[in-house]
């Protein structure tokens, strides 16, 4: 089931805005932010988490163990990567060539996607 974001509480709906805004937060940077405590905070990203807004990832930051917070997937907007319907070919090489075909191919279609 699908979580509509006008059934969010204001704080939801702010701690959203605030990871999509950043790109990825660290929790203990996200509560400090929403002008939260730590408890509250943390109930907020639980809550984001579950209805499948947010994705957590534990990690260290500034020598402590906390999460790093991100959109969903399903927020996240590829059409950057895209030329026409071509992906870019950086996307899962190491190395590009920039005289390659592939490469000229996705210029060209970036040119004429426009």
């Amino acid at each position: 089931m699908a979580v509509s974001e006008e059934d969010l509480t204001d704080a939801e709906r702010a701690g959203l805005e605030l990871v999509r805004e950043s790109g990825g937060i660290h929790q203990s940077d996200f509560w400090k932010q929403l002008d939260v405590d730590s408890r509250k905070g943390s109930r907020i990203v639980e809550s984001l988490y579950e209805k499948g807004l947010v994705q957590r990832e534990e990690t260290v930051y500034e020598g402590h163990n906390t999460y790093l917070i991100t959109p969903a997937a399903r927020d996240l907007d590829f059409s950057l990567l895209m030329a026409g319907d071509m992906l870019s070919p950086f996307i899962g090489e190491e190395e590009v060539d920039a005289e390659s075909d592939a490469f000229s191919q996705w210029i060209m279609n970036l040119a004429y996607s426009e």
